[in-house]
């Protein structure tokens, strides 16, 4: 599985993919369209070690419905994520076996090495 699970509208995302620069066997994932489905999110969650992992504490919905003053457990944040792209760490590299969540240099510069950008 080679992936990358953006948003198109992120300045961020488009500039790490522009980094990147993936090849055609790359499939490109534009989660505002079509967000990730449970069977991926599960075999993530595996690689990763925890939905917690996976979602991301600065979506603007999160604070504004509350979420931010509730304790969430693992089921929650799959049901959120699933349920709202937003609430997804974005951009999501996957290479094979490797998953790279997140735009930090770190990650971005792990994505890099795995899709044979040097």
């Amino acid at each position: 599985m080679k992936r990358i699970y953006h948003l198109s509208s992120c300045n961020t995302c488009q500039r790490i993919i522009k980094e990147l620069n993936p090849s055609s066997e790359v499939e490109l994932i534009d989660i505002k369209k079509e967000n990730i489905d449970a069977k991926t999110l599960d075999w993530l969650k595996k690689k990763v070690g925890s939905y917690e992992q996976l979602f991301s504490r600065r979506a603007v919905k999160f604070r504004s419905e509350g979420w931010n003053e509730k304790e969430l457990s693992e089921s929650d944040y799959r049901d959120l994520i699933l349920k709202e792209y937003t609430f997804l760490k974005r951009p999501f590299m996957i290479y094979d076996e490797q998953v790279f969540i997140g735009n930090s240099k770190k990650e971005v510069d792990a994505a890099k090495v795995a899709f044979n950008q040097k």
